[in-house]
């Protein structure tokens, strides 16, 4: 949704007016301010209807970060065991 939504507002500007248009969502700021209104909508859609999702969100972004985080060393284990079989270890 906010894809479609920052599509449709630099659908129509020039390639001249994209960096004026860009130019105050760098700021810290507009970020702080976003990141506000994202909780704030998040806070209004999912914890004051004591909807089950948050549960979920926690449960499935622990399950992904843990995997993000293990990735590099089961990626050198993975290595290091093919170089094995190919030098016949």
């Amino acid at each position: 949704m906010a894809l479609r939504t920052f599509y449709n507002e630099i659908k129509g500007l020039k390639v001249k007016e994209l960096p004026n248009h860009f130019k105050p969502m760098l700021s810290i700021d507009y970020v702080k301010k976003s990141a506000l209104r994202g909780l704030d909508t998040y806070h209004a859609k999912y914890i004051q209807t004591n909807s089950i999702d948050p549960l979920y969100h926690i449960c499935f972004g622990g399950m992904i970060f843990s995997y993000l985080v293990a990735l590099p060393e089961e990626r050198r284990h993975l290595e290091h065991q093919q170089h094995a079989k190919e030098h016949g270890h």
